[in-house]
């Protein structure tokens, strides 16, 4: 390394005084000497340092992460092949439906698809009654009348064939003139007369523990005729009503009819409703036993069940009302399981009544509940 010499004259004059210099040439060599090799070694020790530890949650995280891809990737797989390996004899418009579409920009770069799979469930393909009943479904002639074949959508949905695919024929309309009101269950005093058990609830008394926060829309699940869409119309409240047709009657067609917003849902799909939308969800006596999938022996189960409580508390606002109307339970057991999963969610009791069958032998009871959504952190 060679030397470095600073040379400065010894004085120089400042307001008209002489002002010696103290600094050597050598002292200066020696200083400057020192600070290279200061700063060589303070690099030396920051390169060669302990290399950071791996962080174990980090390693977890992604470890998960290319799981749940890998999971995603070997699910389209599999739906790929199950839609090569249909049987023969379909019908045209069926497989033209469950032919992959090329993506029209090419291979998408995060998920490196290059086609896209068509939307029907998995159920229908997997299952030869169901694959059979979506044939049937999808044999028609393209841009005519559709066939009448109404209760299909139904049957198929109960099945967990959702969602169903589109069809390219013009639809018929009303099948029939509907039923009288009588024989499609109309009830015009459920909710507004005085109640004949103490377990049925009042909508005024109802609406009335919403005061701090006004109830504009609601859901129905598993409303039947839509009586109770009916009475909340009645005080301004918009309710959406999820319908199955049953035992040949037409039911969405018939709450149409009355005025009201049907919905083809079976109870074990996922709510097509964004996060939070609804100031009211009102459970009625038979949905938490329609929680699950009837046809794939999955209803009453306390899987199910728990799906089903979670999705209803997905689509209900915070500080929103989940109304339990009347669900009967057949058994001790099955008491401790429902109230046991309703205590998870900490909602606030407004009300709560438990109450035995009238005239059964058995210990059968009747839950009723009120209960408002928290805010989480």
């Amino acid at each position: 390394m060679g030397s470095v010499s600073l040379k400065l004259p010894a004085s120089r004059r400042r307001h008209g005084r002489v002002l010696t210099c103290l600094c050597s040439p050598a002292l200066l060599n020696l200083l400057m000497l020192i600070s290279l090799l200061s700063t060589n070694l303070l690099a030396f020790f920051a390169f060669f340092a302990a290399s950071p530890r791996h962080d174990p949650a980090t390693e977890t995280h992604s470890s998960n992460l290319s799981a749940h891809v890998a999971a995603i990737a070997r699910e389209i797989g599999g739906a790929s092949s199950t839609a090569a390996s249909l049987p023969d004899g379909l019908p045209p418009e069926l497989l033209l439906f469950l032919t992959p579409h090329a993506l029209p920009l090419g291979r998408d770069a995060r998920s490196g698809l290059t086609h896209m799979q068509s939307s029907v469930a998995t159920a229908c393909l997997r299952s030869p009654s169901a694959l059979a009943l979506l044939s049937t479904f999808m044999a028609y002639a393209p841009h005519s009348s559709c066939p009448r074949n109404a209760t299909l959508p139904r049957r198929l949905v109960s099945k967990g064939c959702d969602p169903l695919p589109r069809r390219r024929c013009l639809s018929r309309g009303p099948r029939a003139a509907l039923p009288a009101s009588s024989a499609m269950g109309v009830d015009n005093r459920r909710w507004v007369a005085p109640p004949r058990h103490g377990h049925e609830f009042l909508v005024d008394d109802v609406l009335r523990l919403s005061a701090r926060s006004k109830i504009r829309i609601g859901f129905d699940v598993a409303g039947g005729a839509a009586n109770f869409a009916a009475r909340m119309r009645e005080r301004g409240v918009t309710v959406v009503t999820s319908v199955l047709d049953g035992a040949g009657k037409p039911m969405n067609e018939f709450v149409a009819a009355r005025g009201l917003f049907p919905l083809l849902l079976s109870p074990a799909q996922r709510f097509p409703f964004y996060d939070g939308v609804f100031d009211l969800v009102h459970v009625g006596a038979t949905a938490l036993d329609e929680a699950g999938a009837p046809a794939m022996g999955q209803a009453g189960t306390p899987e199910a069940l728990e799906f089903f409580m979670f999705d209803v508390d997905r689509v209900l606002r915070v500080g929103g009302l989940l109304w339990i109307d009347s669900y009967l339970c057949q058994s001790e057991d099955r008491r401790r399981v429902v109230v046991k999963l309703i205590e998870r969610f900490a909602y606030k009791k407004l009300k709560w009544v438990a109450g035995e069958k009238p005239g059964s032998s058995t210990t059968s009871i009747y839950i009723s509940a009120v209960l408002r959504k928290p805010a989480r952190g």
